[in-house]
């Protein structure tokens, strides 16, 4: 039997460790131990993308070969000046370009980036090498009419760059050269404080006829990942993921990978009277919001090699000659900041990606920010975060520290058994059991807490790793990032001092191969600590420290001594 606990504990370690190893290779983006090597993807024309992808109506959106000719056709004789507009708030810093009024660029002023701290996080942007930018536009139902698109050039109505001292937000207006004798006038309300973005589009009509036009808003990427640490790989966690993602009633959060739509594989919702779109990194988003309950179609397609949009589709009725008809939506693009996704729209919380870990992160994070609230320090949040958690497993972990420090004590007579029933393996068993049944030992009673442990570290691992309210946030000293590892190692030093004193501290095998696997098992698993988040490592520590005084004290209250 103790055997059966030692061979116990050693597999949960190895498995431990196996999985600490397979995570840090899929952190540094090398292949998985457990999954081949990702097959190339043929890259072919946008009008690979499968069918199933792309509604019907969404097969004429600019980029599509059904759209071109009609672009074609409708290129305007009027040139509009090409004008950059950059409009600064008190959290952004964002670009609209008037080729399209598209946004080209937020750069996000309260972000530093973790690449260089020096610099301001962006998210959308639009460079020679790099495609990130937020669009709307309309098209005809009928083919070949050609409406005012994001390809279409603008004229900046408004003069006011900068929020005002004093003033809640800032509207920029832009209006569309006339396209068949119709406009596109959008304006962007940039608000203080606030990353979400109220975008109204008005489509006049100043034609001799009536139109059914559709409007569309979309999110163009291209396929790259962002540069900087990506995100949690142990055992399943989310893995920094970068990609689309649709929600609704029908299908609830899907993921879409851009190798899914390469592959025409891509499956989601197409319709419905709600959701939203948007597109994923590593603690930040962008989506476009509509959250009242109108009918609209959801899309994603490849529109060249390495780019691709999604979006969502609505159809605005009939628009008399000489009238006008407005749509209102949001474009979030900011941080990953669960609460304030949660207030924006159902299911925008999802973006935040715990992966199977969920049902266990979620409440954990929710109990650190209520903690982080109260003491307003993400790494004393931490560690309060293990005391309550070590308070809650307090009688469990007592016993089994208990069960422990007899079996430290039985040690000598296990190891006597052993060296005179050597030739007899069946009978010192016998006898093993025969001791542990009079004392009221329980051989296996001291991997509970390990076991318990380690499902919670897991979680904490991706609460850690995916929640950007602790990225960039300092502890003390030299810990100025806790969702990072620490720059000096110190952490995880003491860690591993921690983690061989509770090692010394523990029962030693009477197998002399067990008795060293017993010294080497936690050295190596605390190597995996040294490239860990800072405040995962706190975590573990604090646990560690706790856990010692307990057994510290249980061994002397029985009189168990080293």
């Amino acid at each position: 039997m103790n055997d059966l606990r030692r061979t116990l504990l050693w597999s949960v370690f190895a498995l431990s460790l196996l999985m600490l190893w397979d995570g840090w290779l899929r952190h540094t983006g090398q292949p998985s131990l457990f999954a081949p090597a990702p097959a190339a993807v043929a890259q072919g024309p946008a009008s690979a993308a499968s069918a199933n992808t792309v509604p019907a109506a969404a097969s004429a959106l600019p980029g599509t070969p059904a759209a071109a000719a009609a672009a074609v056709a409708a290129s305007a004789a009027v040139e509009a000046p090409h004008e950059l507009v950059t409009i600064t708030t008190d959290v952004v810093k964002a670009t609209i370009d008037s080729h399209g009024g598209s946004l080209v660029k937020v750069e996000l002023l309260k972000e530093m980036s973790q690449e260089d701290t020096t610099q301001h996080m962006v998210v959308l942007d639009k460079t020679a090498t790099h495609t990130y930018v937020a669009e709307t536009g309309l098209i005809g139902q009928s083919a070949g009419q050609a409406l005012p698109n994001h390809t279409t050039p603008f004229v900046v109505l408004t003069k006011d760059r900068t929020l005002a001292e004093g003033a809640n937000e800032l509207v920029v207006k832009l209006e569309s050269l006339p396209v068949n004798g119709v406009k596109l006038v959008k304006t962007y309300t940039f608000k203080r404080d606030n990353y979400a973005i109220d975008v109204k589009d008005e489509v006049v009509n100043a034609s001799a006829q009536a139109i059914k036009p559709e409007l569309y808003v979309q999110i163009e990427r291209d396929g790259s990942k962002p540069a900087g640490p990506h995100g949690p790989a142990f055992m399943g966690g989310p893995v920094s993921y970068t990609g689309m993602a649709v929600f609704n009633s029908k299908g609830k959060y899907q993921k879409l990978d851009f190798k899914h739509l390469d592959e025409g594989k891509a499956d989601f919702e197409k319709t419905d009277n709600n959701g939203w779109v948007a597109m994923v990194q590593h603690h930040f988003a962008s989506a476009w919001l509509q959250n009242d309950p109108i009918p609209r179609e959801f899309f994603a397609k490849k529109l060249a090699t390495d780019l691709y949009a999604t979006g969502m589709l609505f159809n605005l009725g009939e628009i008399a000659a000489g009238q006008s008809k407005t749509f209102d939506a949001t474009l979030f693009v900011g941080p990953q900041e669960e609460n304030k996704l949660r207030a924006l729209a159902p299911g925008l919380e999802y973006v935040k990606d715990y992966g199977w870990t969920h049902i266990m992160a979620a409440p954990l994070f929710w109990l650190l920010d209520k903690l982080h609230g109260l003491i307003g320090n993400w790494g004393w949040a931490i560690v309060s975060l293990v005391v309550l958690l070590k308070a809650a497993f307090f009688w469990l972990n007592a016993s089994a520290y208990r069960s422990m420090a007899k079996m430290k004590a039985l040690n000598p007579r296990i190891q006597t058994l052993r060296e005179n029933l050597k030739d007899d393996p069946q009978k010192m068993q016998q006898e093993m059991l025969k001791i542990y049944r009079e004392e009221k030992v329980n051989p296996i009673g001291g991997c509970l807490p390990i076991l318990i442990q380690i499902p919670v570290f897991i979680a904490l691992y991706s609460v850690l790793s995916s929640s950007v309210e602790i990225r960039n946030a300092p502890w003390i000293g030299w810990i100025t990032d806790l969702s990072v590892k620490d720059p000096f190692y110190v952490l995880p030093a003491l860690m591993t001092g921690s983690t061989l004193l509770q090692t010394w501290l523990n029962p030693t095998p009477p197998d002399p191969v067990q008795a060293k696997m017993m010294w080497i098992m936690p050295l190596l698993f605390s190597v995996m600590f040294f490239f860990f988040p800072a405040g995962l490592v706190l975590y573990w520590l604090t646990n560690n420290l706790l856990s010692i005084a307990q057994q510290w004290v249980i061994n002397k209250q029985l009189g168990v001594t080293k």
